[in-house]
């Protein structure tokens, strides 16, 4: 597990090794016997990019029911025309999500309780935004809105539906898309309350929303896996590394560094759609108990950030677990993970 491999995140969060994860370890393929026959998989945002190769890789192993939860009714069903036609013989349906709305999620989760079957969720839906911007309904910065604070209200809600819902072979899934940015983040505000630095406009750079947002996301899987029997639901962090040929991040008003970054370093250095997909079928597919609240990447159980093994990241993360479940006190969070 993560939490035993304090010895090797300073490596990690290198520059070699980041290099090392694109280059040379790669993302191992999926072992032959594997078969999904009979489950049924829920996939957010997966119309397009890493969300959508990984639909289509987890019914090339026989998935019998694939959940596309969108936005968009009309690119959810042009994605599902698509896997249709590659695989006539599943069932594919369309659910409508906004990740930006409380009550949104509220309805989704409603929604999959009528289903007779769920097995595995993977919560990919994910932002990063080039200028600071407040969501309309809870007024928190939507980079965080949307990958750390709706993610985790939709993962509360869903570990219920999975333990019920689940086949009778073996543990659920949960994979919580992840990404080692979350090794760069830096946290410069202090440990009374975390709304002081994502929710001010000083504190504000899209990188680094986006990393401390994962960084969040990363001490929120540790904490939640601490509720949570792997025996019913396995929860974990899978980190596709940086990918070419996504959606993600490709914003018109994007800054400098990211259009940079977008133009020259990604093609160059990102990994194939294909590859970064595998890493959440490793992870929903091929990891078992071993991977229960821990960071995954190549394959491989992966260190936290340094932070999470020192007293003051440890304090940060009781920080943002008391506020969040303050934030979501309206779903009664503690209630449902008794």
């Amino acid at each position: 597990m993560s939490a035993q491999l304090k010895h090797k995140a300073v490596w990690e969060a290198s520059p070699l090794a980041f290099l090392s994860r694109q280059f040379i370890e790669g993302v191992p393929n999926i072992p032959k016997n594997v078969n999904l026959s009979g489950q049924t998989a829920l996939i957010t945002g997966s119309n397009v990019g890493l969300g959508f190769e990984s639909a289509r890789q987890l019914l090339a192993l026989d998935l019998s029911h694939l959940i596309i939860a969108v936005r968009n009714q009309a690119r959810g069903d042009a994605a599902a025309k698509k896997l249709r036609n590659e695989f006539p013989n599943a069932k594919i349906q369309v659910s409508l999500v906004d990740m930006a709305s409380y009550k949104s999620i509220q309805s989704l989760v409603e929604w999959c309780e009528t289903l007779s079957r769920l097995d595995i969720a993977i919560l990919n839906a994910g932002l990063s935004r080039p200028q600071f911007e407040r969501s309309e309904a809870s007024k928190h910065e939507m980079t965080h809105q949307i990958n750390y604070l709706s993610t985790a209200l939709l993962t509360i809600l869903l570990i219920p539906v999975l333990k019920t819902k689940r086949g009778t072979s073996g543990p659920a899934h949960l994979s919580i898309v992840g990404s080692d940015m979350s090794y760069w983040a830096q946290w410069s505000g202090t440990n009374d309350s975390i709304w002081d630095v994502i929710d001010d406009p000083a504190h504000f750079s899209s990188n680094g929303a986006y990393q401390i947002s994962k960084l969040l996301l990363i001490m929120f899987v540790d904490k939640i896996s601490q509720h949570v029997s792997p025996q019913e639901v396995i929860v974990n962090y899978p980190n596709p590394g940086a990918c070419r040929g996504t959606e993600f991040g490709n914003d018109g008003n994007s800054g400098l560094v990211e259009k940079i970054w977008m133009a020259f370093a990604k093609p160059i250095i990102g990994r194939t759609v294909a590859t970064g997909a595998r890493s959440y079928v490793d992870a929903v597919a091929v990891k078992g108990i071993e991977s229960h609240g821990s960071f995954i990447g190549e394959g491989k159980i992966k260190p936290f950030p340094v932070m999470m093994y020192e007293p003051a990241g440890k304090m940060l993360q009781e920080t943002a677990w008391k506020d969040l479940m303050e934030e979501l006190s309206f779903a009664k969070p503690m209630e449902i993970l008794k």
